[in-house]
């Protein structure tokens, strides 16, 4: 299933895609695309209503149709930082021997074609596409072997990024993390089933037509059943939490000399069989 999020921002009610790429409202069966609506018992009870008996929801997803965040709700937006070699590479740093942990704050997250701010006094705003892992069962002490059957789905994120923030700030990354809207996630939240690997993903993104990031998830450090198991031993995962696992090479900051995002400018990036984001950056 590719489970959805439509409407006006703070409004929006949970969809899904059918075969011929409308929306479906799935507001008679769950309340939204969050919490105790992600657990296995609740996805399989998904599975199973008639995709064909719920009401087309007027517009098309991603023109007419705003879609919000895939997921609502969320309670930890949590990162990874440094989890491709070749990125660390051009960022001037060494593979972690521990996966290195930051988070977003939830008043980052945006629907995945919603406008990203340019922060004000920036200087160095920067993309990252990533891989977005939600959590369906809740778990703590959660063993690698069992690690993927915690997953509700995958999707896609931008983790937007403030370098001098981040890096020249003093203190922890998530300063340079977290500003608004620089967690834009969607379009949709493709479940696990659909999803057999996580990590043979064909990932992508360019600015202005450019083509600066073009990589794989088979290509992660620490890979996604690791990552689950690694970060519950530091704090229990809850259904809804979004686990962002990541970005390969060619981010502005690695880029000679670095580019970096201006106002005016498009971002448009998307991950095989997840489906793909647009977002217009403006000045805060």
């Amino acid at each position: 299933m590719k489970l959805l999020r439509y409407g006006l921002p703070g409004q929006e009610k949970p969809g899904v895609l059918d075969a011929q790429g409308r929306v479906r409202d799935l507001s008679a069966h769950i309340a939204d695309v969050a919490g105790a609506a992600l657990l296995p018992e609740s996805l399989q009870r998904l599975r199973g209503v008639d995709i064909h008996s719920l009401p087309v929801v007027q517009g098309t997803a991603q023109q007419d149709l705003r879609l919000g965040p895939c997921v609502g709700q969320i309670g930890k937006f949590i990162c990874i930082g440094l989890n491709y070699s070749d990125h660390a590479a051009e960022s001037g740093m060494q593979v972690p021997p521990e996966p290195v942990v930051f988070n977003k704050w939830t008043s980052a997250v945006v629907g995945p074609d919603d406008a990203v701010e340019i922060p004000r006094g920036s200087q160095k705003t920067d993309w990252e596409v990533e891989l977005g892992v939600v959590i369906g069962k809740p778990g703590r002490y959660i063993s690698e072997a069992d690690a993927l059957s915690h997953v509700a789905g995958y999707c896609v994120v931008n983790d937007v990024s403030e370098r001098e923030y981040q890096l020249e700030r003093s203190g922890t990354w998530d300063k340079g993390k977290g500003c608004d809207t620089f967690g834009p996630i969607g379009p949709w939240l493709v479940t696990a089933d659909e999803v057999p690997n996580p990590q043979a993903l064909k990932m992508w993104l360019e600015v202005d037509g450019k083509r600066y990031q073009d990589g794989s998830t088979a290509t992660m450090v620490y890979q996604v059943a690791f990552l689950i198991s690694y970060l519950s031993r530091f704090m229990s995962l809850q259904s809804g939490d979004v686990i962002s696992t990541g970005t390969p090479p060619g981010v502005g900051m690695g880029q000679k000399p670095p580019v970096y995002l201006r106002a005016g400018q498009t971002m448009h990036l998307g991950i095989e069989g997840l489906g793909s984001q647009t977002q217009r950056t403006k000045q805060a």
